[in-house]
C-alpha cells in the first residue's frame, strides 16, 4: 500500500497560453518545497478575468505539452470540467479531501499574490495552504501577502524571466516569432490550431 502524500502544491492559472517561466515556477516549487505532487490547474470559468479565455480544450492541451516530463508534475482538468465559477478554495478543499494530513502549499505569481485579498474565500485558503510566490518582480506582491494577519509566505527563488501570456498573444497577432517563450510543442501547437492570431 502506498504511503499518503505529505507535501501537496497546487499550481492554477488560465496557461493563455503557457510559457517557459510556467515550467520553471513548477520545477521551482517541486524542488524548493520538496512537494511530493504538484498539481497544475487550468482555470475554467475564472471570474476574475475581463476577457474571454481560449477554449478550455487548447488550453488543457497546451498545459499538458508544457509540462510534460517534469517529475511530480500533474495536469488536472477538474476546474475545466466544472460548472460556474471557478474558484481556488473549491479545488483546495478538493485536493485535502484526496490527501488527508497533507500539508498544501498554493503557488502563485506575484500579481496574484498583489490581489489575494480579493480572492473568494481568500481567509480560508490561508489557513489551508501555504502560499508560496513566484519572486520574480519587485517583491510588492510578496509583501503584500506578509502584511496580512495569518497568512504562512514562502518566497521561491527563480531566474529573472520575463515571459508573459499578454506579450506571447500579442506577438501572435502582430505575426512575430514566439518560439523563445514558449516550449517547442507549446508553439507547434499554437502554430497549428492558428490561436490567438487576431487578438493582441
Amino acid at each position: 500500500m502506498s504511503q499518503p502524500l505529505s507535501r501537496v502544491g497546487m499550481f492554477g492559472g488560465a496557461f493563455d497560453p503557457p510559457h517557459r517561466a510556467h515550467r520553471v515556477l513548477a520545477q521551482a516549487a517541486v524542488q524548493q518545497l520538496a512537494l511530493d505532487s504538484l498539481y497544475v490547474f487550468p482555470t475554467g470559468n475564472a471570474w476574475h478575468k475581463e476577457r474571454g479565455l481560449t477554449p478550455a480544450q487548447h488550453r488543457l492541451a497546451m498545459a499538458r505539452l508544457a509540462f510534460a516530463g517534469l517529475d511530480g508534475v500533474e495536469v488536472d482538468d477538474r476546474e475545466l470540467r466544472r460548472s460556474g465559477p471557478t474558484y481556488s478554495i473549491d479545488t483546495l478543499r478538493e485536493l485535502q479531501a484526496a490527501h488527508p494530513g497533507a500539508q498544501l502549499y498554493l503557488i502563485m505569481g506575484e500579481d496574484q499574490a498583489a490581489g489575494f485579498e480579493r480572492w473568494h474565500a481568500w481567509q480560508d485558503i490561508a489557513r489551508m495552504a501555504v502560499l508560496c510566490v513566484a519572486g520574480r518582480g519587485s517583491g510588492d506582491g510578496l509583501q503584500a501577502l506578509e502584511a496580512l494577519p495569518g497568512v504562512r509566505v514562502h518566497r521561491l527563488v527563480l531566474p529573472p524571466m520575463a515571459e508573459s501570456a499578454t506579450e506571447i498573444r500579442a506577438r501572435r497577432a502582430a505575426q512575430q516569432d514566439i518560439i523563445a517563450l514558449v516550449e517547442p510543442a507549446v508553439a507547434r501547437y499554437i502554430e497549428t490550431h492558428h490561436l490567438y492570431e487576431d487578438i493582441g
